[in-house]
Protein backbone atom coordinates (compact mmCIF):
# COMPACT_ATOMS: atom_id res chain seq x y z
CA UNK A 1 0.00 0.00 0.00
CA UNK A 2 3.12 2.29 0.59
CA UNK A 3 3.99 2.20 -2.85
CA UNK A 4 1.03 2.49 -4.39
CA UNK A 5 0.81 5.73 -2.45
CA UNK A 6 4.21 7.14 -3.28
CA UNK A 7 3.71 5.92 -6.80
CA UNK A 8 0.07 8.13 -7.14
CA UNK A 9 2.71 11.43 -5.20
CA UNK A 10 4.74 10.75 -8.26
CA UNK A 11 2.19 11.19 -10.79
CA UNK A 12 0.71 14.06 -9.38
CA UNK A 13 3.72 15.34 -9.28
CA UNK A 14 4.62 15.32 -13.07
CA UNK A 15 0.67 16.05 -13.49
CA UNK A 16 1.69 19.45 -11.64
CA UNK A 17 4.46 20.06 -13.98
CA UNK A 18 3.10 19.25 -17.31
CA UNK A 19 -0.03 22.16 -16.26
CA UNK A 20 2.27 24.30 -14.55
CA UNK A 21 5.06 24.29 -17.67
CA UNK A 22 2.38 23.91 -20.77
CA UNK A 23 -0.25 25.33 -19.83
CA UNK A 24 -0.05 28.12 -16.66
CA UNK A 25 -3.67 26.41 -15.32
CA UNK A 26 -5.50 27.27 -12.49
CA UNK A 27 -5.35 26.72 -8.94
CA UNK A 28 -6.56 23.47 -9.47
CA UNK A 29 -3.01 22.55 -10.31
CA UNK A 30 -1.18 23.98 -7.07
CA UNK A 31 -3.31 21.78 -5.11
CA UNK A 32 -2.45 18.44 -6.93
CA UNK A 33 0.92 19.37 -6.07
CA UNK A 34 -0.09 20.12 -2.42
CA UNK A 35 -1.80 16.48 -2.22
CA UNK A 36 1.41 15.24 -3.18
CA UNK A 37 3.90 16.79 -1.35
CA UNK A 38 1.30 15.72 1.43
CA UNK A 39 1.20 12.17 0.18
CA UNK A 40 5.03 11.69 0.64
CA UNK A 41 5.68 13.29 3.50
CA UNK A 42 2.97 10.65 5.11
CA UNK A 43 4.90 8.15 3.74
CA UNK A 44 8.45 9.24 5.48
CA UNK A 45 6.69 10.02 8.76
CA UNK A 46 4.80 6.58 8.82
CA UNK A 47 8.19 5.09 7.91
CA UNK A 48 7.04 2.83 5.00
CA UNK A 49 10.20 1.93 3.92
CA UNK A 50 9.86 -0.75 1.49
Amino acid sequence: MGNLLYIIAVILVIGWLIGFVGFHASGLIHILLVVAVVAVLLRLIRGDRV
